[in-house]
């Protein structure tokens, strides 16, 4: 990292109203950006969360979601993360469940595809099977920006270790989490396994989140946060939608690294 940076994250409750979904979107990162924030992070499904429809709701990267996102950057000239949207994919009825890094220009800094999808049913509890329609992506994917290096993962990604081991090989310094945790999970694993990433790697940590009912069976954990790399939670956002913002140092990052040199202690 070259220099501080003022970084938020935003917490949405979106819903299958796209258009709703963006004006709010649009509302909390102009008073992040207002709050002095030039790194703006948002959930994943941040224009589309899907309760219960079951048509296809991809599009290019060129489309509606990501366009609006790219005006939203350049007119604010910031960075913003658009958690994620969904792809489209030629000759697939499945979409990838993308992540976006824009630019203070408005242009696509990185393109990261979901990797790990989330499948699960707990009997009364949660069920959920993302591989339906989406497609796993396969490469880690590390961008520069505001003057450091980011790690881009999206929500159940946090459950795999290897990924975010991969990313700091490639020089992550700041490691970034959209996501839409469920509420069951959340509650108990969410800031655990945020912290632990942050932790063993030795990185900043940016986690914005869905939070609160979306309608149906979804409901989200909420909690959006900001991590040091010492695995304090330096900002965090209550109940409701919302956006908590702190400064990342490089300094701090420096200090965790020269003080407790494990990336060099590193046998397997």
């Amino acid at each position: 990292m070259q220099r501080r940076i003022k970084a938020a994250v935003v917490q949405t409750r979106s819903t299958e109203d796209v258009e709703a979904n963006l004006a709010r979107a649009a509302e909390l990162v102009r008073a992040a950006r207002q709050d002095g924030a030039e790194f703006i992070a948002l959930p994943e499904n941040v224009a589309f969360l899907r309760v219960t429809s079951t048509g296809h709701h991809g599009e290019p990267l060129d489309g509606r979601v990501a366009t609006f996102f790219a005006d939203l950057a350049r007119e604010l000239a910031c960075h913003i993360l658009v958690g994620s949207l969904q792809e489209s994919i030629d000759g697939d009825a499945r979409v990838y469940n993308t992540s976006l890094l824009v630019g203070p220009q408005g242009e696509t800094v990185a393109t990261y595809r979901k990797i790990h999808l989330f499948d699960i049913d707990i009997p009364g509890e949660v069920s959920f099977l993302e591989s339906a329609r989406v497609a796993p992506g396969h490469d880690p994917v590390v961008a520069d920006g505001c003057g450091a290096r980011f790690g881009l993962t999206v929500c159940y990604d946090l459950r795999f270790p290897e990924l975010y081991r991969a990313l700091l090989d490639r020089g992550a310094e700041v490691l970034l989490v959209p996501a839409a945790f469920t509420l069951q999970t959340g509650k108990d694993h969410w800031e655990l396994l945020l912290r632990a990433r942050a932790v063993e790697n030795q990185c900043w940590l940016l986690a914005p989140g869905q939070w609160g009912h979306h309608g149906g069976p979804r409901h989200s954990w909420g909690h959006s946060m900001i991590i040091d790399p010492w695995g304090h939670v330096v900002a965090r956002c209550s109940d409701g939608e919302g956006f908590a913002s702190a400064w990342l140092d490089p300094a701090k990052l420096a200090d965790v690294r020269r003080n407790l040199p494990c990336a060099q202690h590193r046998r397997m």
